[in-house]
């Protein structure tokens, strides 16, 4: 459902951390943070969601397709080693594809890890509706918006890069031309899913302002 980028040397993340820490101050703090994703013209008209005691719900009904939330770490593949960090802010703003296949994932991983349910847990559920073919898979054109500057997606002290996301079923890296020296396209893998989350970094924050960090 998300990647993120690799998180500093040494910090590892083996358990989840206490529920309240993956919670926001205030429901209007995650809102707006949530529609710092994508710029104005398109977060100002979305659905926006907040993570609350048993998952995500609707905050604000929007009329444009769009839906606005923060991810959190869990959104990560299972054996991603930021899945359990508590400080993890990904505001993304899903278009209307993702809406429909994307999001439903998002939001039945949060049900989960408020819930309790254990990785291995999740992972033998994922199996299931996998080998049941009830397993939804990214629309044609599903992607999402991760231009905000408050964006908190590693742990070594920068915002990483304003991005778009596109979620690809059944992809390999090579068809996008993704992880290879020079392009500027990048590959995620949201494991056991067989879905692949390409992004694509972009010159400026949702904000209108430029991005100055070089990629590395």
């Amino acid at each position: 459902m998300a990647t993120w980028p690799a998180i500093a040397a040494g910090a590892t993340y083996p358990n989840m951390a206490p529920v309240a820490q993956y919670a926001m101050a205030s429901a209007d703090q995650e809102i707006a943070l949530a529609r710092s994703a994508a710029p104005p013209s398109i977060s100002a008209d979305a659905d926006v969601l907040v993570l609350g005691a048993h998952g995500y719900t609707t905050a604000v009904k929007g009329k444009n397709g769009f839906a606005c939330l923060v991810l959190r770490s869990w959104t990560a593949g299972l054996s991603d080693p930021v899945f359990w960090d508590p400080n993890i802010r990904g505001p993304a703003c899903l278009n209307a594809a993702a809406v429909q296949t994307v999001l439903p994932h998002v939001l039945e991983r949060a049900q989960w890890v408020m819930s309790g349910v254990s990785k291995s847990a999740m992972a033998d559920r994922i199996k299931a509706q996998l080998a049941a073919k009830t397993f939804v898979l990214p629309a044609p054109g599903a992607m999402c918006f991760m231009m905000s500057r408050q964006q908190f997606l590693s742990e070594d002290g920068v915002h990483w890069h304003p991005h778009l996301m596109f979620y690809v079923a059944d992809a390999s890296d090579a068809a996008w031309g993704a992880n290879l020296k020079g392009s500027p396209v990048i590959a995620g893998h949201d494991d056991p899913a067989p879905v692949t989350i390409f992004m694509i970094p972009v010159k400026k924050w949702s904000d209108g302002t430029p991005e100055m960090m070089s990629m590395k």
